[in-house]
């Protein structure tokens, strides 16, 4: 096997790992690309991508149904899932295809095969390609797959993760799922609005607990009125087939027949097949890789980003340590800034956050405090009806720095961006007020939420003084 030199060779190529590499070699690195599935990775393939393909024939679904209310009248309303199923794949192969000259345009090598590491500097590609590399410098990026728990194995047919759920081409009639996370809450929204019976099944007491108690009420009160049933505080034992249907044992209740079940009860590191023990690479017992703000491992020429970090699974957080890794392989030493990283969940309503919450601000010790600013109140929300939700500043007292936001309602995941540049430059309250937002916009919410934390209300009455 004739060995190949690098300066940096990057294992992975989902939304870390190929911005990794074009940062690399936009920086003069010859950098190679280790790819064992599709170009793109979770994401594009089997995640972010294709879910909001399915999504948005969703919400066009939905406007349909409403389109009473804009005094518009429909004929009888009927929807094919198996062509949504196909459109949703060809938007993926479309991207992919862009991504694939993307990378060839940036003169990266890519190689089809799994990548191991076979000493700190060596590569082993196993695969379509049969490789050895040596490389300066290797940035790993190999993500993380859906975690399968034995009480509930997957079968991929009636059990499923979130991959083959979105592969299916006939929709069940009743479909459990087990976890009221990020990846639970958009598919019991997406299979809702097919007409689909959902039920939630969350361990701990409320949905999204990561997002805070305006948040998780919110969204829980939301997923009520849809017709999802939300169980919360409920022991899942295990699932068991049934002929055609799916037993869902819950502790101290009946069991729960539907024809189908997505777990989504988290997701699994994908670390513990690629050698790093070989490089000297410390793992956690979790799978995950330590790394310093430079996104360094113990062995300093030795990168990991994504979410084998252990720290957000999110594409773009990803996406941002790769570019800080690439940066600081090409001896551009740059760092990671993690008080400004923007979550967004695409539910319905949608939700979006950034920084800390009005509790955790408290926790941290802050004077904080908080406007919130309902989008019932706004011009733009209900001309075109979609009222629903609100957005709300945290901010400190004192110096009226803005420590977080949090925004639930239509046009969330878009509207945070704002509050990241707001919180990564270190802006002020008065930064937003003393800003003029164009009207009527949904954007303007920010501005009257930022009046309100300031305890200056310009479009709702002042708060009663006691």
């Amino acid at each position: 096997m004739e060995r190949q030199f690098f300066d940096c060779i990057v294992i992975g190529s989902g939304p870390g790992g190929y911005v990794a590499a074009i940062r690399a070699a936009q920086r003069g690195l010859q950098t190679a690309l280790i790819e064992s599935k599709e170009l793109g990775g979770t994401c594009l393939n089997r995640g972010c991508i294709p879910s909001k393909a399915l999504i948005a024939n969703a919400e066009v679904l939905r406007k349909i149904r409403e389109a009473q209310a804009y005094g518009i009248t429909t004929g009888d309303i009927s929807f094919n899932y198996e062509a949504m199923k196909e459109r949703k794949d060809r938007v993926v192969e479309g991207i992919r295809k862009g991504l694939t000259g993307l990378i060839a345009s940036n003169k990266i090598h890519t190689f089809e095969g799994y990548g191991k590491f076979s000493s700190p500097n060596e590569v082993v590609v196993i695969g379509k390609d049969e490789a050895l590399l040596e490389g300066k410098t290797i940035i790993v990026a190999t993500g993380s797959e859906p975690k399968e728990l034995p009480p509930f194995p997957f079968d991929y047919e009636k059990v499923h993760d979130s991959t083959s759920l979105l592969n299916i081409t006939e929709l069940p009639e009743r479909l459990a799922i087990i976890g009221g996370g990020v990846i639970g809450c958009e598919f019991a929204c997406l299979h809702r609005a097919f007409g689909v019976e959902v039920t939630l099944l969350e361990v701990l007491p409320s949905l999204l607990p990561t997002e805070g108690k305006q948040i998780s009420s919110a969204i829980t009160s939301s997923f009520k009125k849809q017709g999802i049933d939300v169980q919360t505080n409920v022991a899942v034992e295990k699932t068991e087939r049934k002929g055609d249907s799916v037993l869902v044992h819950i502790s101290g209740k009946a069991p729960l027949e539907v024809d189908a079940v997505l777990v989504a009860v988290g997701r699994k590191y994908n670390t513990d097949q690629i050698h790093l023990d070989k490089a000297g690479v410390i793992v956690e017992e979790d799978g995950s890789i330590p790394v310093n703000e430079h996104l360094q491992t113990n062995i300093p020429h030795i990168f990991a980003i994504g979410d084998i970090t252990g720290k957000w699974i999110l594409a773009h957080y990803a996406s941002h340590q790769g570019m800080v890794a690439a940066d600081t392989a090409a001896g551009h030493l740059s760092e990671m800034n993690e008080n400004a990283v923007p979550s967004v969940i695409f539910t319905k309503p949608e939700i979006g956050t950034i920084g800390l919450t009005l509790e955790r601000a408290f926790e941290a010790g802050y004077d904080a405090t908080v406007g919130k600013f309902p989008f019932q109140a706004l011009g733009k929300s209900q001309a075109i009806i979609e009222t629903e939700g609100f957005a709300q500043i945290v901010i400190e007292k004192t110096t009226g720095q803005i420590l977080g936001a949090q925004v639930v309602g239509h046009g969330a995941a878009t509207l945070i961006a704002e509050m990241a540049v707001a919180i990564s430059s270190e802006l002020t309250v008065q930064s937003i007020t003393e800003t003029i937002h164009a009207h009527p916009t949904i954007a303007e919410a920010w501005m009257e939420a930022a009046f309100l934390a300031d305890d200056m209300p310009l479009h709702l009455p002042p708060k009663v003084r006691r």
